[in-house]
């Protein structure tokens, strides 16, 4: 079931809430500049053995709102924040994948995990994000010509071969995206650092990281494991930024035994 979540005046947020009676609850937050739909092949699966899957657009994403304001990691885990509380969530797994990952980060130290029993950081943009001069060249064709930006961010993405409908499917979640808060996303990246909150996550976490990750490079992985004190990384050997679709039969496994 489909419905949204009012987080502050004039701005709803899309819930996707798949098996809503599952006994233990996913709350997956998608990578810049997609959408939950990235998620399908964990939804199509996840389910059926019994887990409550919830999927959010961030603000400016998807078929959520997309006010002019509020593209911070701040604002973006306080949007979370509401839709926990709007839907009574408790001991749930937060699973953040890139930018969701980073969002997951601050929610846990800004909110003190509220809710939240188990961490899953996938390909996670953190402790920081872009590099200064990435972020400018990616700012630059968002402002110029956006759909030359997700092509060539969908080129990038995927270590595994993509067919074109595949390549197509994926480009077109990122143009659902507003440019106004693709472009505002990428300053974010390129601005926020993450590792004052790194000491306040204290819930088990698993790590997972392409190691051909071309996007959020493998030893940014293997910071996040020195300085999240209760994590294990599981390296995937045949993903780039996408394990979740890459290895996804490996990855699903994965999830249901971290989450038990």
């Amino acid at each position: 079931m489909g419905y949204f979540v009012t987080v502050e005046p004039g701005v709803k947020i899309y819930v996707e809430d798949v098996n809503p009676g599952g006994n233990k609850t996913i709350l997956f937050i998608h990578g810049w500049p997609l959408n939950h739909k990235q998620f399908e092949y964990q939804f199509n699966v996840l389910p059926a053995m019994g887990y409550r899957c919830i999927g959010i657009d961030w603000r400016g994403y998807g078929k959520s709102d997309k006010p002019m304001s509020g593209y911070n990691f701040d604002k973006l885990a306080d949007d979370i924040r509401t839709v926990v509380g709007a839907l009574q969530l408790d001991n749930f797994t937060l699973a953040g994948h890139s930018t969701g990952g980073a969002i997951a980060i601050r929610y846990m130290a800004r909110y003190n995990g509220y809710g939240v029993s188990k961490l899953i950081l996938i390909d996670a943009a953190a402790p920081t994000g872009f590099t200064k001069e990435t972020a400018n060249q990616l700012l630059t064709e968002t402002l110029n010509d956006r759909p030359k930006m997700i092509r060539g961010v969908t080129d990038t993405f995927f270590f595994q071969y993509i067919t074109s409908p595949f390549s197509d499917w994926f480009f077109q979640l990122g143009l659902q995206a507003a440019g106004w808060s693709t472009a505002a996303i990428i300053v974010s990246l390129r601005d926020e650092k993450l590792y004052a909150d790194l000491p306040k996550i204290l819930v088990p976490t698993l790590i997972i990281h392409g190691i051909h990750d071309k996007v959020i490079p493998f030893a940014q992985a293997q910071e996040l494991n020195q300085k999240i004190r209760n994590s294990q990384l599981v390296p995937f050997q045949y993903s780039g930024h996408g394990p979740f679709w890459e290895e996804r039969d490996k990855f699903n496994k994965l999830l249901t035994q971290f989450i038990g």
